[in-house]
């Protein structure tokens, strides 16, 4: 079967793109014939149909001047060499079936319209909120914030929930108006969603429940060599942002003994205001190890007693928590978004309310004060992986939704 991948990145830079990436991957071994689609960028891999692959553009931080500005408002609006640059590959290519990612600003949704004038099945997983808040996260300058969900989205210009800012905040806004009022994604079949949460978020914001569909991000745990012996120090990966909640894991770390150390993989626009924190709150008991690849982190995660995911927003499914009960390794989450529904209290981790580093402290010291306990939480972690998040079954669920967005089955042969 021929498969074409839609993302606006096509190298490995974060959540979405990882999971693209993997799913790329796990088809290919399976004898599919595939191929992706994004924008330009020196960073990707070498592309089958890169002379076709639109600009590269950047909008963060906002291009200087107003023509600039006016062309980069443009394209995120309706991008006619997105749509001109996939046009040609699906001429060439000629998919059964077209996987979307994130595709917005960068890509637009221009590019749906050559997929339905040639009949071609869509399918798009939801990687974070972006169709129902135009900011992506449902935060408004910190806190979680569900205004948007009621279809107006003038709550982001009044609140200005891009970075403070009236020009940014109205620029997204109007993006997301255009598309609601012209139905920008209505030629998608499927949607699917990594959590219930996210799911029941499109819902309450009326984007398609009717092809809305959970199914959860997989890791391959038999690949993984997994935790041997109890013990080991506190963990976190992820970017290094004020949603993130690294920051309220520090401080919990300042309350526990001095004994108690933190690994902190990742990299972001908090590094240094973390790093002079943990100087000041846990001298010497943090260590920034920068980005991590898929071949290093999973040595991190197997040398800790447990994973700390402090998130002050509403996480979607993070992959780290898999990856982390993939290497039998605990997950001590926040209450928000679809963090609950990995991790099974007392099971293979605990859950704990948001910004509150009193209570994460309380829950770490539970998993840390008795090795053994925390290793045979790791134990039902790695087995909960290799149970419910196997790349098998993952591929199968999405060969249905493949087939009911109108693609042949992934067992057909390419034509």
């Amino acid at each position: 079967m021929r498969i074409l991948q839609v993302n606006k990145f096509l190298y490995r830079r974060g959540g979405a793109e990882s999971y693209l990436l993997d799913v790329v991957e796990l088809q290919m071994r399976a004898g599919h014939e595939v191929a992706a689609f994004g924008m330009d960028h020196p960073e990707n891999p070498p592309q089958r149909y890169q002379a076709h692959l639109p600009r590269l553009v950047q909008l963060e931080p906002h291009p200087r001047g107003v023509a600039a500005r006016t062309a980069a408002v443009a394209r995120m609006v309706w991008s006619t060499s997105s749509r001109r640059g996939i046009d040609a590959v699906v001429r060439s290519f000629r998919p059964d079936v077209v996987h979307l990612h994130n595709i917005y600003h960068h890509l637009s949704p221009s590019i749906l319209r050559p997929l339905a004038e040639r009949g071609i099945p869509t399918v798009m997983t939801l990687h974070d909120y972006k169709l129902a808040c135009p900011t992506y996260r449902f935060m408004d300058h910190g806190k979680v914030c569900e205004a948007c969900l009621d279809g107006h989205f003038r709550h982001a210009i009044q609140r200005r929930c891009k970075d403070g800012s009236f020009g940014a905040s109205t620029v997204l806004a109007f993006e997301s108006a255009v598309h609601r009022a012209i139905g920008a994604y209505d030629g998608v079949g499927v949607f699917i969603s990594p959590s219930r949460f996210l799911a029941d978020r499109m819902a309450k914001a009326g984007i398609h429940p009717d092809r809305m569909h959970v199914l959860n991000n997989f890791v391959d745990g038999r690949a993984v060599t997994p935790k041997r012996s109890p013990g080991g120090n506190l963990a976190f990966a992820g970017r290094l942002s004020y949603e993130k909640g690294v920051d309220v894991l520090i401080e919990a770390v300042a309350r526990l003994g001095s004994g108690v150390e933190l690994d902190v993989a990742g990299e972001g626009p908090e590094r240094s205001a973390l790093e002079a924190l943990a100087a000041a709150r846990a001298p010497g008991r943090v260590r920034f190890h920068g980005q991590m690849g898929k071949d290093r982190l999973p040595a991190l995660l197997r040398s800790a007693a447990v994973l700390s995911v402090p998130s002050r927003w509403h996480e979607n499914q993070p992959m780290v928590v898999l990856e982390a009960f993939a290497c039998g390794v605990p997950v001590v989450t926040s209450n928000l978004g679809g963090l609950p529904e990995l991790v099974d209290p007392g099971q293979d981790g605990l859950v704990v309310p948001a910004n509150d580093p009193e209570a994460l402290a309380g829950a770490l010291t539970h998993v840390l004060e008795d090795p053994d306990r925390g290793f045979a939480m790791g134990q039902a972690a790695r087995a909960k992986a290799l149970e419910a998040f196997t790349p098998e079954q993952h591929l199968k669920r999405l060969e249905a939704l493949y087939h009911k967005a109108g693609g042949l089955p992934l067992s057909t042969a390419p034509r």
